[in-house]
């Protein structure tokens, strides 16, 4: 693969028309976030594929595969030759950023035609160049999420959002968090909350390492940007929509992602309907506590019928272990979504 395996970065300029430019000029109109081949590139010696790979599949093929994806900053893992889950989640992202595949649609699958796809010098560029010098760009509809610096992207990841689901749930709330700061001993409380990522421009504000519980679940390293929801490792990772508002990433990832980030870096969220600057930095809808539930002794508790709840499935290790913390009072101050 050689130096046709150079990742070229480039950067995207926003599309605006004419009149949405003069009508909101601090609005940047955007198209999916494209991927091209870098045409000043040297010509690639391409690798054929003998077959089609999925999840299950071994041997030196698949390594080749890993090692080509890690140099695209899609991270499969360690490059072992073993087809996992990691490398399942890495080519879902890959097809859904670079060959355009609906996420509904997505197999987790290397075809011949991915493959070479795979070997051209692709750029990967910004649909927000213009930003803080670091940030993040969710893209909700493909399920994607892309971390830059300046003008390199340095992580692209399967990611899984809100599924726009209202849940009631009894939960686990850790001495310090919102709900029990003074606590010594975790609590459990019912609570209700509407499983929804809003579009905008954030900022990143705060970091937690480790595993905490919380009034909206349990997070693995979460790094905070609208009130409780936060991009944080979660177990489950699957191919659609299943989290209570947060950004759900692969758990090996979420070892070093607080590395890639810093508190003050924006984070832009592509909700599909509209640009993320006509939305400002909008706030989830705050959690309620559960009219259902009753606690029935101080040591035991019942949670009468539960809405809808959301799952949670699964380069170099860091040091973070997840929670989800929020703003958690009720009226009059209210609380937040997340995981």
């Amino acid at each position: 693969m050689g130096a046709g395996a150079v990742l070229a970065v480039v950067v995207l300029v926003g599309v605006t028309s004419s009149d949405e430019s003069s009508s909101s000029p601090e609005t940047t109109a955007s198209t999916l976030p494209q991927v091209v081949v870098d045409d000043t590139a040297p010509p690639v010696q391409k690798l054929p594929l003998s077959q089609t790979f999925g999840r299950g599949a071994a041997g030196p093929e698949i390594k080749i595969i890993q090692d080509r994806l890690i140099e695209l900053n899609f991270d499969p893992g360690v490059a072992d030759g073993a087809f996992g889950e990691r490398t399942q989640q890495a080519v879902w992202a890959f097809e859904k950023l670079v060959m355009g595949v609906p996420r509904e649609q997505v197999t987790g699958k290397v075809t011949a035609e991915m493959w070479s796809r795979m070997q051209d010098p692709l750029v990967i560029k910004s649909r927000r160049p213009d930003s803080t010098p670091n940030h993040t760009e969710i893209y909700v509809p493909e399920q994607v999420m892309v971390v830059f610096h300046g003008d390199t992207p340095v992580l692209v990841t399967h990611i899984s959002s809100g599924d726009d689901q209202e849940w009631c749930e009894e939960v686990t709330i850790d001495p310090g968090e919102t709900g029990n700061e003074k606590g010594l001993e975790p609590i459990k409380e019912g609570w209700c909350g509407l499983s929804r990522t809003p579009g905008g421009v954030y900022k990143y504000n705060r970091m937690v390492a480790g595993r905490r519980e919380s009034q909206l679940g349990g997070m693995y390293n979460p790094v905070y940007f609208n009130y409780g929801i936060a991009v944080h490792g979660a177990q489950e990772v699957p191919n659609f929509p299943a989290s209570h508002g947060c950004i759900r990433i692969p758990m090996h990832i979420s070892d070093y992602f607080q590395t890639l980030v810093a508190k003050g870096d924006q984070v832009f969220v592509w909700d599909g309907v509209k640009e993320p600057e006509e939305y400002g930095s909008p706030p989830p809808r705050f959690n309620w506590r559960d009219p259902n539930y009753t606690t029935t002794t101080s040591t035991s508790t019942t949670l009468v019928p539960a809405t809808t709840v959301a799952p949670t499935t699964t380069r170099p290790p860091s040091t973070v272990p997840p929670t989800t913390a929020v703003p958690t009072t009720p009226p009059p101050v209210p609380t937040t979504v997340a995981p």
